[in-house]
């Protein structure tokens, strides 16, 4: 964690999504940076996301050298949420039940330190999420 992430992690650990929204331009990205990375305003704020988007490319591992066999398969992605904001994230579900275009919706992992929880996704199935 650094000075420039701590709020988007607390974020995270209430069960917000937060994206950086540049004051200055306008562009809302992820992941938090002091500077807009398109104008390099350092007026920015961070805002909600809907937590919800589709997948829009994904990989999949099957084994990773000293990795829990208990977290395998390893569905990786990039979601990119409602907003049009691209994130690197972990999808949790079964590979088979993850395509280009599933919809899902975020949920929080926790972690040892009570500020911080990890955003990872699961497909939304008919308007409900599997996980």
């Amino acid at each position: 964690m650094t000075p420039e992430t701590r709020e988007f992690w607390a974020s995270a650990a209430d069960g917000d999504l937060s994206l950086s929204e540049c004051q200055n331009c306008g562009l809302v990205y992820y992941y938090p940076r002091a500077l807009c990375p398109d104008c390099f305003s350092d007026d920015v704020t961070g805002r909600s996301a809907t937590g919800e988007g589709e997948v829009y490319s994904y990989s999949v591992t099957r084994t990773i050298s000293g990795w829990p066999e208990d977290d395998l398969p390893l569905v990786v992605a990039y979601v990119e949420l409602d907003e049009g904001v691209r994130m690197m994230t972990n999808v949790h579900a079964d590979p088979d039940d993850v395509a280009v275009g599933t919809r899902v919706e975020v949920t929080f992992v926790d972690t040892e330190e009570p500020d911080v929880a990890i955003p990872v996704f699961v497909p939304v199935t008919d308007g409900e999420s599997d996980g």
